[in-house]
């Protein structure tokens, strides 16, 4: 599994990429591995003031659904359209094609309470 030193994680298996004011947000390369098959991302937040550790969406896999959380507190911008005609993109590319939503960040210093990769590596065992 790959767990790319330039993002920043969650508990909740979360990746952050912070360039700016603008974050990218998804799911880790464990995450979906943890749910299969993506066959479906719900995100309706867009535009709303959401805090740190909010639900921000769903993505439903083949046997589950697993709500989405957001890493740090901002309004999500924009989500990635791709991923409605090919959800398995979150799959194939979680780090890349797979992202989920773009934010605003009320504050970027507030990523520096996240985890490294080597922390999130530790958190799942690897």
């Amino acid at each position: 599994m790959e767990f790319p030193a330039s993002l920043k994680y969650t508990k909740d298996h979360e990746w952050i990429k912070i360039e700016g004011n603008t974050a990218t947000i998804g799911i880790t390369d464990f995450a979906q591995h943890e749910l299969g098959d993506i066959v479906y991302v719900d995100i309706d937040t867009v535009g709303k003031p959401l805090n740190a550790n909010d639900v921000f969406g769903t993505v439903e896999a083949v046997k589950t659904v697993s709500d989405l959380f957001l890493p740090i507190a901002g309004v999500i911008t924009e989500v990635n359209s791709g991923l409605e005609a090919h959800p398995e993109s979150v799959n194939n590319d979680p780090y890349g094609a797979g992202w989920m939503v773009k934010m605003d960040v009320n504050n970027v210093a507030d990523a520096d309470e996240l985890l490294d990769a080597a922390a999130y590596k530790a958190l799942i065992g690897e």
